[in-house]
């Protein structure tokens, strides 16, 4: 079987975490790290789901935190040659579609993602050439290639204005490939739309009865809910939100304690948004299931300080830099390219 046969049978293994450090080698590593960087004129980009210390040292070296398509305009607008990307490969594909200029290295290109390994190009080309007549839009969880063959490329902050667009335009839409967030979105804003059935390995583990009961043990806490979560988990939230969202949500809520049913990675940056709250993982077990990522994606897991040391000081650099066929990265951006006007014209009509 191939990755996406495994990971639909369910028998994918999940890799290996980076190798764990101590207090005395992390500042080692983040020492020699911040030399390599200067160098190089380099900058660690790192995602809200990364481990804290790979988000430290992006803060702490000049670099970016952020969701992925934030990652890339940042690496886009950046004055940096090169740019070390911590996250999973569509996030090193998507900053080397908008900076083909830049060198763009990730400390492993085996960190995958469920969503770009459950939606490989070839099937998904065969499922829209069977529906001619919707508008493709997929996920920013997708591979360069499966970006090429959409129209539209989105994320989960904007998905449900843009579909909501192409709803009163009358466009019927083929989604992809998250089948939750479709799901979602389909709720929302009522658009006629066949969905692609992938799923995040983290946010489909969490579980409604489970984080019921434990609502019942903090009876005052808000739900904070990522739309890649299954629908009564979703239905349970207090707000529903992309990465960002949810984490200027959390800083604005009254309440004090905090139920966050999205990956744990998230916990770096909303300690720091919300220093007096406390902070609880929504639950992925209990009712018979059995945790598998337990709210922490094992690819992203592969992002660690020393392995972006190895990456910086390897002779040959072809194993931790992202390439992409110019063909394909073209097809890529005009897609993005549509999803970048129209968010800047969304944020101009809120003003």
């Amino acid at each position: 079987m191939n990755d996406f046969e495994k990971l639909v049978s369910g028998d994918y293994v999940y890799p290996k975490a980076a190798e764990k450090i101590s207090t005395e080698e992390k500042d080692y590593y983040f020492s020699e790290v911040e030399k390599l960087l200067k160098e190089s004129n380099t900058a660690v980009i790192a995602h809200y789901y990364c481990n804290d210390a790979v988000q430290e040292l992006a803060e702490k070296t000049g670099g970016f935190i952020g969701d992925s398509l934030e990652m890339a305009k940042w690496g886009k607008k950046s004055p940096y040659d090169r740019l070390m990307v911590c996250g999973v490969r569509f996030m090193g594909e998507t900053a080397k579609i908008l900076s083909p200029q830049k060198q763009i290295l990730m400390p492993s290109l085996n960190a995958e993602c469920s969503l770009d390994i459950g939606c490989p190009v070839k099937e998904f080309s065969e499922f829209c050439d069977q529906h001619p007549d919707r508008t493709v839009v997929v996920y920013a969880n997708t591979s360069a290639a499966v970006k090429a063959r959409a129209d539209w490329v989105v994320t989960s902050s904007i998905a449900v204005d843009l579909i909501e667009y192409l709803h009163s335009r009358g466009e019927k839409i083929i989604w992809a490939p998250d089948r939750h967030l479709g799901s979602y979105i389909e709720r929302v804003t009522g658009a006629d739309i066949l969905r692609w059935q992938a799923h995040c390995v983290v946010h489909d583990e969490f579980k409604s009865e489970a984080l019921s009961k434990l609502m019942t043990q903090y009876p005052d806490a808000a739900v904070l809910v990522h739309p890649e979560s299954p629908a009564d988990v979703v239905a349970r939230a207090t707000v529903v939100g992309s990465t960002s969202q949810l984490i200027k949500a959390a800083a604005k809520l009254e309440q004090k304690t905090l139920i966050v049913a999205t990956d744990s990675g998230i916990f770096y940056r909303l300690r720091q948004a919300c220093p007096d709250k406390e902070l609880i993982v929504a639950p992925t077990f209990g009712e018979g299931a059995t945790c598998r990522s337990c709210a922490h994606c094992p690819w992203m897991a592969m992002n660690g300080v020393k392995e972006i040391y190895k990456a910086l000081t390897a002779t040959d650099l072809s194993d931790y830099s992202i390439a992409v066929d110019e063909n394909v990265r073209e097809g890529a951006l005009k897609s993005l390219n549509r999803l970048l006007e129209f968010s800047e014209n969304l944020a101009l009509s809120k003003r």
